[in-house]
């Protein structure tokens, strides 16, 4: 074994970045897209469980608070979220479902949990932060190709959010596309499966939002925790596999075509 030099390279253990082709995902919204999929009420800590559709994969990406690259896992907004104990979300369930289409997938977390569509406006912290975010996403490379959103339960307490929904939600789609000069970013939304009073008003709104490159996967009926708030661990892989189908089916580009033998 040949002797260690003063001019032997300097080993570091430095995270990998993704290559610069890598697909990018902004996640955003409140709570059920941050994660709380096994987090325990009681303790206020997370199981420390993950599905084998939530698993970790070499390429998959998670960019961290700090504006730094790493090997996504779970829980995606640890960092991001910090308020509130984040646990599995939709994120991973949705970036292996699909990675083996579009290679190395590149998420962007940006949710924060109890937060209202107003927060989420043009000049406020929340916006701002992930329209920040996903500029610096691209810096390296790469191409911002949808924003998944689930949002809206903090809209369903009062009748004037729940009116008010529709417009603000289609004033983000405007805002966020000409800020991140795409003007036709796709925007995967979530219809609500939980929320008080006034939440059908708002699953109408989602529902019903006719925006082009604007789409809607309905959580309604899926599993809730015991606080009938926040999806469970396995309702948020179904949501990510949810996600994912939405993405390949409207949005992804085509499969080539193998040549014929």
């Amino acid at each position: 074994m040949a002797a260690t030099t003063d001019l032997d390279p300097i080993q570091t253990n430095a995270p990998p970045n993704p290559p610069p082709n890598k697909q990018i995902f902004i996640l955003s919204g409140q709570s059920n897209m941050a994660g709380r999929g096994g987090v325990l009420k009681k303790l206020h800590r997370w199981d420390g469980v993950v599905p084998p559709e939530a698993q970790p994969h070499p390429s998959i990406f998670r960019l961290i608070a700090k504006l730094h690259w790493e090997v996504a896992h779970e829980p995606l907004h640890a960092d991001i979220d910090t308020k509130k104990t984040c646990g599995v979300g939709p994120g991973m369930a949705f970036a292996n479902g699909v990675r083996e289409r579009v290679g190395t997938v590149a998420l962007v977390p940006c949710a924060v949990g109890g937060t209202a569509i107003k927060e989420w406006a043009r000049g406020e912290k929340l916006y701002e932060d992930m329209v920040k975010r996903a500029r610096h996403s691209v810096k390296d490379g790469g191409e911002i190709r949808a924003i998944l959103w689930f949002q809206g339960e903090s809209d369903t307490s009062t009748e004037h959010d729940a009116d008010a929904y529709q417009g603000n939600m289609e004033a983000f789609v405007a805002n966020v596309r000409r800020d991140l000069a795409l003007p036709s970013l796709p925007i995967i939304q979530v219809a609500l499966a939980s929320g008080v009073k006034y939440i059908e008003r708002v699953r109408e709104a989602q529902l019903g939002m006719r925006v082009e490159n604007v789409v809607c996967v309905d959580a309604k009926g899926l599993e809730l925790k015991e606080d009938n708030l926040h999806l469970t661990t396995q309702a948020q892989v179904i949501l990510g596999q949810m996600l994912a189908d939405a993405y390949l089916t409207h949005f992804a580009p085509p499969l080539k075509s193998k040549p014929s033998t």
